[in-house]
């Protein structure tokens, strides 16, 4: 099968060959499934440079999330156990097990991060469904606690999981002020369904939240970015608001002031969504399942962007890593 493989570490466009390589065994828990649709992810950008903490042995086929159709299931659950079963021929959505990444013909799936595709979904937008999703969702629901009437603040609010998070806000009720850099990327996050669009490129960016939020300031803040992100948003953070911690685009870790938490009440929550496929795998289907409802009744879908053409995956991925990128880019099968 055609799949391409990072041979080397560094930029993606640099160092992915399209090579002809073998079908993947397939292990106790797992599935083999043909690829539909590849969503690209900031990950496979960070694992090709080496500098994700997940590092596959060279070489290895990128690409974290997929939709695609089952091919083989292998061997016993593997300890496992999923809801609904899975079958040959099920269509279905999720998380790669490396170095079978979806940037192949076909890929490798654990089965507690495989999931039932919806069928309001076609194959790019449902491949969009698992990480920035479910991430959006676990984050929000289980860790925020985010109420009907609250203010949710999305930061990078144009990206795969800040456009999952401002849709799902919308979905629970919220209000949503949605933080971008630059006009394209504002027009995304309105057609996500921000309420309120702050384009971090237009000013200083703690005045315009303030301007957006009002005195009250925001209930829950859902922060992908870290630094001078994370540190606007302390400033405007509500009495007993809470701040999830998703990630650090920015390349910069804050080192959070506790004394200015306690002073002004509210919380710092870690959020790393891919521990519960391993610790509790019930939650990331409780999330799907009201994720599966969401798409069906036309609350969420997936701002696909783009739909790449399998031979032009490098340049995706590289463009992604340059934060030249909206929305999400989906590499459809051969």
């Amino acid at each position: 099968m055609h799949a391409w493989q990072v041979t080397a570490l560094g930029e993606p466009a640099d160092v992915l060959a399209l090579a002809e390589v073998p079908s993947p065994q397939v292990p106790a828990g797992h599935v083999r499934v043909r690829v539909l649709a590849t969503a690209l992810n900031f990950p496979d950008v960070l694992m090709a440079r080496g500098h994700y903490q997940v590092r596959p042995e060279l070489p290895f086929v990128p690409g974290v999330e997929v939709c695609g159709e089952v091919l083989e299931v292998g061997p016993g659950d593997g300890g496992v156990t999923t809801d609904p079963h899975v079958s040959v021929g099920d269509r279905v959505v999720g998380t790669t097990a490396m170095p079978h990444g979806g940037l192949a013909q076909e890929a490798l799936l654990p089965l507690g991060g495989t999931f039932a595709a919806p069928s309001s979904l076609d194959d790019a937008a449902a491949s969009c469904l698992t990480i920035g999703y479910q991430t959006a969702y676990v984050g929000l629901v289980r860790r925020a606690g985010l109420r009907r009437g609250e203010t949710l603040l999305v930061h990078a609010a144009a990206g795969g999981v800040g456009s999952a998070a401002v849709q799902v806000g919308k979905a629970l009720g919220a209000r949503v002020v949605a933080v971008v850099g630059g006009e394209a990327k504002a027009a995304v996050a309105r057609e996500a369904g921000a309420d309120v669009v702050v384009d971090r490129t237009a000013g200083d960016l703690v005045a315009g939240l303030k301007d957006a939020l009002g005195r009250s300031g925001a209930d829950v803040v859902f922060d992908p970015v870290g630094g001078a992100s994370y540190d606007a948003s302390t400033k405007v953070v509500a009495f007993e608001g809470r701040i999830v911690v998703v990630g650090f685009t920015s390349g910069t870790i804050p080192a959070p002031a506790l004394g200015h938490a306690l002073v002004k009440n509210y919380s710092i929550l870690g959020l790393h969504w891919g521990l519960y496929l391993q610790r509790d795998p019930a939650v990331a289907r409780e999330a799907h399942a009201a994720l599966t409802a969401m798409a069906d009744a036309g609350q969420i879908r997936p701002v696909v962007s783009e739909r790449v053409a399998f031979g032009d995956a490098p340049t995706a991925l590289t463009s992604l890593g340059a934060g030249r990128t909206t929305g999400r880019l989906v590499v459809m099968a051969r």
